[in-house]
């Protein structure tokens, strides 16, 4: 009976493996660290492989005297235990060899560690905010800042789509930077405790409420990286990717012009007075990049933890009401304040947008100047 289960069970793991590889769930093979694309991701790959080596080294000489005594001095050779009592000369031995082997992997690795940390000389500083669930970056220089949201469509989220190359994984608006430049990172919270993290870049620091934590970067090679909040940070962490681009001096200060084209246009936009339809259209993308992740796409929320904007007295009683919990959050709840996260063309077409979608139909809009009048 016994061998009858036990061939039942290991058909069963046999089975469930086999459909586990079939699936392409075991999508990362890779047993080493990434190389990476920073001095200081490099650093830690050069020292990481020192001390495997050194490891490999130990395990060599160790097993291989177990082995050999183990072979050469068995029993049935009739070999005889040679009767001793302390050896000065061996204790010696195993106690200075360690140590200079300690020593010998302390220096490399405390040369790392302060490199790590040595943030001086930059060219280029930029603050990092985490909030949930998404990340805010102010380039402190330039007068340039953002929010980078989740932009994996919903559909793929909720398997009624095929996932895509880079699921969870893509942004809406990514961290760019200079190549061969030193960035300072200025890494903090709005909430809780997120973590921000690229490995290609070889970095990962908390990011803490009323702290600010500073790292550095270094990219040497343009692309593309790609990162998450590596901290357990509530019921959409693993919604919250980082995206790095690195730009070449020539393409990074065009970005820079087109970033600081596009805020001088909304400040000219803030002063117009905007139809409901262009509102209505801005507001939705807004409300998927901010507010869907707990009121949910359809505006229902989740019955006891974020409530509904579906009918809500809030959505559908005074406009002024609304503009002040967009703006201000809710004291105890999970509402943040978007006042420093959204413009007031944003916060004005979220609300025109959750007024009169959702299953709201109040008629009504907010124009920017009345976000900017309760500013």
């Amino acid at each position: 009976m016994l061998v009858t289960r036990m061939k039942r069970l290991l058909s069963a793991m046999t089975g469930a493996l086999a459909m586990l590889f079939a699936n392409g769930a075991s999508a990362e093979y890779g047993l080493n660290l990434p190389r990476g694309v920073t001095p200081i991701s490099q650093e830690a790959y050069n020292l990481h492989m020192l001390i495997f080596w050194l490891c490999v080294a130990i395990a060599v000489v160790v097993f291989g005297a177990m082995f050999i005594s183990i072979i050469k001095h068995r029993k049935s050779k009739g070999a005889v235990a040679s009767q001793f009592h302390e050896s000065t000369t061996v204790e010696i031995l195993w106690t200075v060899v360690p140590f200079l082997i300690l020593v010998g992997m302390a220096i490399p690795a405390t040369k790392a560690l302060v490199n790590m940390e040595d943030t001086s000389n930059s060219d280029l500083s930029i603050k990092v905010t985490g909030y949930q669930w998404k990340w805010g970056y102010e380039y402190i220089d330039d007068d340039i800042s953002f929010i980078s949201s989740l932009s994996t469509p919903h559909d793929q989220i909720y398997n009624l789509a095929d996932k895509g190359e880079n699921y969870l994984l893509e942004v809406d608006n990514p961290l760019v930077v200079p190549v061969n430049k030193k960035v300072r990172l200025l890494i903090t919270a709005n909430d809780v405790i997120h973590a921000w993290w690229v490995p290609q870049l070889g970095m990962k620091k908390d990011a803490i409420p009323g702290f600010i934590n500073a790292i550095w970067i270094k990219v040497e090679k343009e692309g593309t990286y790609r990162g998450q909040c590596a901290e357990l940070c509530g019921k959409d962490h693993g919604f919250m990717p980082i995206v790095v681009v690195a730009k070449n001096d020539a393409d990074y200060a065009q970005w820079v012009s087109d970033q600081k084209s596009a805020a001088d246009a909304d400040v000219a936009a803030a002063g117009k007075a905007w139809v409901k339809a262009d509102l209505v259209a801005r507001g939705e993308k807004v409300y998927k990049a901010n507010c869907a992740a707990c009121h949910q796409a359809n505006g229902e929320g989740v019955p006891g933890a974020f409530p509904a904007i579906k009918g809500s007295a809030i959505a559908t009683g005074p406009a002024a009401g609304h503009v002040s919990i967009v703006m201000n959050g809710k004291s105890g709840t999970a509402m943040a304040s978007f006042a420093g996260q959204l413009n007031d063309i944003d916060i004005a077409a979220v609300i025109t947008y959750q007024r009169n979608s959702l299953g709201n139909n109040t008629g009504d809009l907010v124009q920017p100047s009345d976000v900017k009048a309760a500013r």
